[in-house]
């Protein structure tokens, strides 16, 4: 029987992992822990997060616990990955709120009940800690000449704005984050995108010199069109998994205009079909292709907005388009 690694594997989810076989092993052995962050800077999560939510859906589906860490704390500070400018500092009661508005979309696909799903905000000990004990206990621990040569950083020493010293501690609460989830809850597994590798890399040394324990990380490729354009992207801007910024029918769309090279590879990532049924897709054409997307537009609306919205939408394009 296929573990979740293998699973994630097969449909396009994994670009690198650390100590493959003995991650293999790892989630082998029963059941693991294990979690991605998410940034709250915004009240809804939009397409872009799909990845990372779906792949914590699997950890779950596999029989795994997965934890979906929001980062209030860090949130204050701002993640230097991918961006060329700092970002805005949010307040602690701001960045709450939109913790809420995450967990309800998060809650379409994950089930947090009897603690089969976790939330937990890394602002519950990140604003508690002294700045002296914890560069003596953990700032001696990172090498600044590693920490610079890391993708996050590099690109933005090399702006106009160039990196702040606060954007700098970044890496180090994520690393502390990873830490304190293993001692609170034995995680030993991060997912991120491939931007986080750096971030990932650095929690799991931290743990293993501290806790003297194996972590491990996975990261996601960043998904593209096969026109090349970034996943999420529409003339409209972002479609968010909000009903109130995205209408169930707008998302329906987006889906239903995936690229006919996209269709299979979509499936695969962004619903629970079996791949079985995906892998035939590949060669479809035609009318046929389109009847697939049909499925894909359907699938991912049922699960960001519920069975009522997704047979809205269909039933909506159909009168507007015909049925496919």
């Amino acid at each position: 029987m296929a573990n979740v690694i293998d699973i994630l594997n097969e449909r396009g989810f994994i670009d690198q992992t650390t100590h493959e076989q003995e991650l293999t092993e790892y989630v082998e052995q029963g059941k693991i822990t294990c979690y991605i962050g998410f940034d709250p800077t915004a009240s809804s999560l939009h397409v872009g997060s799909l990845i990372p939510i779906m792949s914590l859906a699997h950890m779950q589906r596999n029989g795994h616990q997965p934890i979906a860490l929001v980062g209030g704390g860090t949130g204050m500070v701002g993640d230097p990955s991918g961006k060329t400018e700092m970002r805005k500092m949010l307040t602690l009661e701001t960045l709450a709120e939109n913790a809420l508005g995450i967990k309800k979309q998060l809650s379409r696909y994950l089930n947090f009940s009897e603690n089969r799903a976790l939330m937990m905000n890394n602002a519950d000990w990140l604003t508690k800690l002294e700045y002296i004990p914890f560069l003596r206990d953990y700032g001696r621990h990172f090498s600044v000449n590693r920490m610079i040569k890391a993708e996050s950083y590099k690109i933005r020493l090399d702006s106009e704005e160039g990196l702040s010293f606060i954007e700098f501690n970044y890496m180090v609460l994520q690393a502390y984050d990873f830490l304190e989830l293993c001692k609170r809850q034995d995680c030993r597994l991060q997912m991120g995108g491939s931007d986080q590798w750096g971030n990932i890399v650095a929690g799991v040394d931290l743990i293993r010199r501290v806790q003297h324990k194996t972590a491990f990380g996975v990261t996601f490729p960043l998904i593209t069109t096969s026109s090349g354009e970034k996943m999420g992207k529409t003339a409209k801007g972002a479609v968010w998994l909000d009903s109130e910024r995205t209408s169930p029918y707008d998302y329906y769309q987006f889906w239903v205009n995936t690229d006919d090279r996209d269709v299979s590879r979509f499936l695969a990532l962004f619903t629970f079909l079996p791949m079985e049924e995906v892998r035939p897709i590949e060669a479809l054409q035609g009318a046929d292709l389109n009847r697939a997307k049909a499925v894909l537009a359907f699938e991912a609306t049922l699960l960001a907005h519920g069975q009522q919205e997704a047979t809205k939408a269909y039933q909506g394009a159909v009168s507007m388009f015909g049925s496919c």
